[in-house]
């Protein structure tokens, strides 16, 4: 379940703003970087940070045009001769995927539209052949190559006239869950694709309806798995792209039994290697594939008493297969010895060496440095499982993984390297701490030229003047948990303060981690801290921290129990400091935590008295087969785990109150989890206030004023039921 992502406005806005300075194209010796600014590409030398313009709007500006094309996103030809050019984006489930692209002749300055004839905006991920003589790309569930000396376009794939057999991307599911998007892959020869293919016919639709845009509804059928159900069949196609004919990969099993979430070309173009995942996703195999024949055989494979963590884990930029040494061998991650680890693995599959030793958990691929034997990688240490830093480690297997990022500034470092492994745009915030940016040099970790240095801006007495502590919290079944609390500004510890809670507290997503966070009350039309309320939130079991493979698989099979009681009772522990006020308790979430909302109300009613869910999953039943099956099992084996999670079976404990919010085309956590939920609720003479904002999604970001009007709402709904103010 993809929901770390779905927040509020505000923090999206926040994120967009993040990404978009973190936006940079670099150039492949990484030695430079382009940027957009002002409606021009500009080229920064590094280490000077020298700047100039390489491309002016007048070069972007299509021939009659008043107005330059708005770059969303470029890539350059393998010989840098061409530029291609992302723009005019629409939305496709969560990201703008689908769009415009056009090739720019860096040479003549030529420009011209590629996909002529294709409808507006439906072409997809888009990219030249290795050669640069071709381009391929998706729209409207086929493949395509378009010549780029004559501008001829060949149509690779055929749906056969059904709507929703997939070629080259993929359903809702795949790329909710698997963070699967761009789904075809040019052989190093530039003659062939390989490609997914995903037979959506297959499952059902879920129908959303929109009632507000006519006189007539409308209704929007989404392919949508639910749990206990079997997935799309998927398959690997590789097309040649003069015949257009298609060569079938044949892995053993039954393709609505197996998952296909990764795939790639072998370097030579000689093979293609994929990954195949049962149903249960608790054994994955790869494989090696002849794109002639089909024929596959299984090189390595792995199993899990609960789910074998897959690249989305710790990378949801899915492109690409890790090799190294001339495709003899590749970088593979798994948790096998109880830890996250990074692993050596010949191409044959019978060779293994680990890289990453010790107890603590890779959390993110930052680089594979290959000319200097050397991988970067983001972690921590399971006592520092709220902080991030930089490690290395040597590619061969030698030595021991060594910190680059400074470790006597403790907090959150993060990092954009360059393809050389010679520069890196670096961030740093802690809780504290506002985000602080350089330029600087790797490994040594030294800022460039008139760049500044972090550790001397660094203030670490800024830390006394904050109203937020981090802190770790044992409960009485001997669980440590890490915290973070936000007090009042005018904090008096003779006077007893309202508490509020802000959970998520399943697989998806950690909501304690040492950055700077503006966006924590976020739900708050207001200021949580000038208004007298203590601010809380605590990580579980099941959480996605560095704490090793046991903390994160807790969980399994006890989604709405463990993690429930995990945050009950740390509750119950923190609740007896003599400045909380225990009849002044309140819990809020989205999404995940709106599940988490409902099921603290409703299972711990003698702890919280107030809660606002929002778009909440009532029951893992009626998610999704990818997420609910990873984490919970197949319901036709465990129904009792599911109905023992679900807060439908315990709504009827409701107590306090409860504000209960959800968009009626939410094609995430749909909207139905909610009516039955009130169905429940009205059953059993529940009171509660409840809010469905028509025609809106998991975000609720359609319509003007939602935001305005959703933290509104939810702030006169705390204050009402939770009064603000130490008494």
């Amino acid at each position: 379940m993809n929901l770390r992502r779905i927040v509020s406005l505000s923090f999206l806005l926040l994120l967009t703003i993040w990404a978009a300075a973190q936006g940079l194209a670099w150039a492949p010796d990484g030695n430079s970087y382009y940027n957009i600014e002002g409606g021009d590409v500009v080229h920064y030398q590094l280490p000077s940070l020298e700047r100039s313009v390489y491309l002016s709007k007048a070069a972007l500006t299509p021939a009659g045009a008043d107005s330059p094309l708005e770059v969303e996103d470029m890539a350059f030809s393998e010989d840098a001769s061409k530029l291609l050019i992302y723009t005019n984006s629409q939305r496709v489930w969560r990201y703008n995927t689908r769009g415009d692209y056009w090739v720019l002749g860096l040479k003549d300055k030529s420009l011209r539209q590629l996909g002529k004839g294709r409808p507006e905006a439906s072409l997809m991920f888009a990219k030249f052949s290795p050669d640069g003589k071709q381009v391929a790309y998706v729209s409207e569930h086929n493949v395509y190559v378009e010549n780029l000396a004559d501008g001829s376009i060949r149509k690779l794939t055929d749906d056969k006239g059904l709507p929703k057999l997939i070629n080259g991307t993929f359903d809702w599911v795949y790329e909710e869950e698997f963070f699967c998007r761009d789904g075809f892959r040019w052989s190093p020869d530039s003659k062939s694709i390989a490609y997914w293919q995903v037979d959506a016919n297959q499952i059902r639709d879920f129908y959303m309806v929109n009632n507000t845009d006519s006189v007539y509804s409308r209704i929007i059928p989404v392919e949508y798995p639910k749990a206990g159900d079997p997935p799309s069949p998927v398959r690997i196609g590789v097309v040649d792209v003069a015949s257009a004919k298609t060569s079938w990969m044949k892995p053993p099993g039954d393709p609505q039994e197996h998952y296909i979430p990764r795939m790639e070309w072998t370097p030579d173009g000689r093979e293609i290697i994929l990954q195949q995942l049962n149903r249960k996703q608790n054994e994955s195999k790869l494989m090696l594939c002849n794109p002639g024949t089909g024929e596959a055989r299984t090189i390595y494979q792995e199993q899990d008493d609960a789910w074998v963590a897959t690249k989305g884990e710790w990378d949801d930029d899915m492109p690409g297969w890790d090799w190294v040494n001339e495709g003899k061998d590749f970088v593979w991650v798994s948790e096998k010895d109880g830890w996250r680890h990074l692993y050596l693995i010949s191409r044959d599959g019978k060779k293994e060496t680990l890289l990453t030793k010790g107890e603590h958990d890779m959390m993110a691929i930052s680089l594979i440095d290959e000319k200097n034997n050397a991988i970067y990688y983001q972690s921590t240490s399971p006592d520092k499982a709220t902080q991030l830093y930089l490690y290395r480690v040597s590619l061969d297997g030698k030595g021991e993984p060594e910190v680059i990022s400074p470790e006597d500034i403790p907090g959150t470092h993060q990092y954009n390297l360059s393809p050389n492994g010679r520069y890196a745009r670096y961030r740093f915030s802690n809780y504290f701490t506002r985000s602080l940016a350089s330029w600087i040099s790797l490994p040594d970790h030294k800022p460039l030229p008139g760049q500044q240095d972090v550790r001397e801006v660094y203030d670490p007495s800024a830390q006394a003047n904050s109203r937020i502590e981090y802190f770790k919290v044992t409960s009485e079944e001997g669980v440590t948990m890490d915290a973070w609390i936000a007090k009042p500004y005018d904090f008096d510890p003779s006077k007893k303060y309202p508490v509020v809670f802000q959970v998520y507290a399943e697989p998806a997503g950690a909501t304690v981690k040492d950055s700077w966070q503006p966006y924590r009350d976020f739900l708050y039309a207001g200021d949580m801290a000038a208004d007298g309320y203590i601010h809380i939130s605590v990580d579980n079991r099941g959480t996605p921290a560095p704490k090793g493979r046991a903390w994160r698989k807790a969980i399994y099979r006890n989604i709405g129990q463990l993690n429930i009681r995990d945050q009950a009772l740390a509750a119950k522990e923190i609740l007896k400091a003599p400045y909380m006020d225990t009849s002044r308790v309140a819990s809020w979430g989205w999404s995940g935590g709106g599940s988490t909302t409902l099921n603290l109300l409703f299972q711990y009613p003698e702890i919280y008295k107030t809660g606002i869910a929002i778009a909440p999953v009532t029951s893992s039943l009626l998610y999704d087969n990818i997420y609910t099956e990873r984490y919970m099992g197949l319901p036709q084996e465990n129904m009792a785990d599911y109905l023992a999670g679900a807060a439908l079976t315990h709504a009827k404990n409701l107590q306090g109150h409860l504000l209960l919010v959800h968009g009626t085309n939410d094609d995430n956590v749909h909207f139905q989890n909610s009516e039955m939920l009130v169905n429940e609720l009205v059953k059993h003479n529940k009171q509660f206030q409840y809010m469905a904002y028509p025609g809106r999604s998991h975000g609720l970001r359609e319509g003007d004023g939602t935001l305005i009007h959703l933290t509104t709402m939810a702030t006169e709904f705390l204050r009402q039921y939770c009064p603000p103010g130490g008494r």
